[in-house]
């Protein structure tokens, strides 16, 4: 089979298109046949090697994809041959790829392969940032950095179902339309106005109650000084790299939180991870909660996929087509 593999870790160029041998199904896990897979930015760490868990070169990226059982190991229950499904799984560049039963979700027939890749990771890290990590109610007001973006604009959506005022930040005004129509209450250029000021005033000077931060050096210093008393700032990643070291005693003045969260947590948690499931379909049903798909590569041009994303000039779930 056809996959992507990389020998040295560095920038996109050290991606190739190989063949490779397909992979065999083992006790609890099934064999997909990818049609669609999804591109995150954890591929894009894991192909630097700054990622939580290191390659093992040769290695080939990849986290999540939609496909087809093909094939099912000793011990799996309810899923079957031919069912589609998406999952989270590893080296999902790839036209096959194994995942364990326990991540493998099946997919509604409305739902296309595109979309099912993008659900895995970026909708349920999404659900599990506003209703897990943090309780969101009706009322409070919530910061979502990279507004536009895979996680960001599922967590708008998902945060203003839940009630919530939506602030949403932008790198690039040409993404401000699309916030917009994620339900954002207010957007904001973070690269050319100060959030934190917009915040307040938009809080009436009170702050907000929750940021999801994903970007990481350039705001989270600023993030917190627009945090509400008891306020809980997020970080879930760090594309504008790690951010600086700060002294904890700083939370005391108004009694802040700062977390991390990865959904890889959650992940070993099978009912947290069933209620994500259940709660996010419910809400596309509903029409609250739409995927939306930036661009589509061939397989062979993961390369190019990796670099629109290191770019920050994507908007939406970007997928590749094996």
């Amino acid at each position: 089979m056809k996959a992507i593999l990389f020998d040295q870790v560095g920038g996109p160029e050290v991606l190739r298109l190989a063949e490779v041998p397909k992979p065999e199904v083992t006790p609890g896990t099934v064999l997909i046949k990818n049609h669609a897979v999804g591109v995150n930015f954890a591929d894009v760490l894991f192909r630097r090697g700054m990622y939580l868990s290191k390659p093992s070169l040769p290695d080939s990226p990849g986290l999540e994809a939609a496909g087809v059982i093909e094939a099912v190991g000793p011990g799996v229950q309810n899923l079957k041959i031919g069912m589609r499904v998406a999952t989270i799984g590893t080296k999902t560049y790839a036209e096959y790829s194994v995942a364990k039963a326990s991540q493998t979700i099946p997919l509604p027939s409305v739902m296309s392969f595109e979309k099912g890749a993008a659900f895995p990771i970026q909708t349920l890290t999404a659900y599990h940032l506003v209703h897990t990590a943090h309780h969101t109610t009706p009322g409070q007001t919530v910061l979502v950095h990279s507004a536009a973006g895979g996680v960001g604009g599922l967590a708008v959506q998902i945060a203003k179902a839940a009630g919530a005022r939506v602030i949403g930040t932008v790198s690039d005004d040409g993404k401000a339309g699309l916030v917009k129509e994620s339900g954002a209450d207010l957007v904001v250029n973070y690269a050319t106005q100060d959030f934190a000021g917009e915040a307040l005033r938009f809080t009436q000077g009170k702050g907000v109650d929750l940021i999801l931060d994903a970007v990481g050096k350039p705001t989270v210093e600023k993030g917190l000084g627009c945090l509400a008393p008891l306020g809980h700032l997020i970080i879930y990643g760090r594309a504008g790299g790690s951010p600086e070291p700060f002294n904890l005693l700083t939370l005391l003045g108004k009694s802040h939180t700062v977390s991390g969260f990865v959904i890889y947590t959650i992940v070993d948690m099978p009912e947290k991870m069933l209620d994500g499931i259940v709660h996010s379909f419910q809400l596309m049903q509903e029409g609250k909660l739409k995927l939306r798909i930036g661009k589509t590569f061939p397989l062979a041009q993961a390369a190019e996929a990796h670099r629109l994303m290191e770019a920050r000039q994507s908007t939406g779930k970007l997928v590749l087509i094996p």
